[in-house]
C-alpha cells in the first residue's frame, strides 16, 4: 500500500487547517480584484433544495466510476484509497461532515465566489465559467483524468450558481460539501471493509 501524504494522526486538522486557509485566500483575492466572496451567499429553502438535489448527478458519477474496470479510472479509485483511505477511516461521520464542510465553503468562495466573477468581468461569463474551472481542475490534478473531471466538476458547480435564477453562491456550496461528504463516508467504508478483509486472511 502507498503512504499517505498525511500523518494519519494529524489527518483531520492538517485537512481542515489546509481548507480553512482557502477562506484567507478568497478574502485576499477578493480585496486584490474588489469582489466580496461573500456578496453572493443567500440563505433560503429553494436554494438548500437545490443544493442537496444537485448533489445527485455527481454522486452517482462517483458511485459509477466505482463500478469501471479502465486503468485510468482504476489509479484513480487506488489513489484515493491509498491516500484518504487511512485517514478517513479513523473518524466518526460527524467529523467527516465538518471537514466536507469547511471543504465546500473554502472552495466555492475562492473559485465560484472569486475567482470566476473576476474573470466574467474581464472576458464574459463563459470565459469565467471556463478559465476559472481550468484552474480548478489543475489543483486537483493528481493523475491527468482526475484533472479533466475535476474541471468538469468545476462546471457544474459555476453552472449551479444560477440554478434559482439568481445567482446563489450557496447552491454549490452545498453541492460541493454534501458531495464530499458522501465520497469520504464511500472511501471510509471501503477501507473499512478491505481492512476486515485483510484481517480474516
Amino acid at each position: 500500500m502507498d503512504k499517505s501524504l498525511f500523518k494519519f494522526d494529524e489527518f483531520f486538522k492538517s485537512a481542515c487547517y489546509f481548507e480553512a486557509s482557502l477562506v484567507l485566500v478568497a478574502v485576499f483575492l477578493g480585496w486584490v480584484a474588489n469582489i466580496d466572496p461573500f456578496k453572493n451567499i443567500y440563505f433560503s429553502e429553494t436554494a438548500i433544495a437545490l443544493g442537496v438535489i444537485g448533489t445527485a448527478p455527481l454522486f452517482l458519477m462517483f458511485l459509477a466510476m466505482e463500478q469501471m474496470q479502465g486503468k485510468s479510472v482504476t489509479d484513480i479509485r487506488k489513489l484515493l484509497l491509498n491516500t484518504l483511505g487511512p485517514g478517513l477511516h479513523r473518524y466518526h461521520w460527524t467529523d467527516l461532515f465538518i471537514l466536507a464542510a469547511i471543504a465546500g465553503v473554502s472552495e466555492e468562495l475562492l473559485f465560484r465566489g472569486v475567482i470566476q466573477p473576476w474573470i466574467e468581468a474581464s472576458w464574459g461569463m463563459m470565459a469565467g465559467l471556463i478559465v476559472s474551472n481550468i484552474a480548478f481542475g489543475l489543483v486537483h490534478a493528481v493523475t491527468p483524468l482526475y484533472a479533466v473531471l475535476a474541471a468538469l466538476v468545476g462546471v457544474y458547480l459555476g453552472l449551479s450558481l444560477d440554478y434559482g435564477g439568481d445567482r446563489n453562491l450557496l447552491i454549490p456550496i452545498i453541492i460541493h460539501g454534501f458531495y464530499d461528504f458522501l465520497a469520504f463516508v464511500a472511501l471510509m467504508r471501503v477501507y473499512r471493509a478491505s481492512l476486515a478483509g485483510a484481517s480474516k486472511d
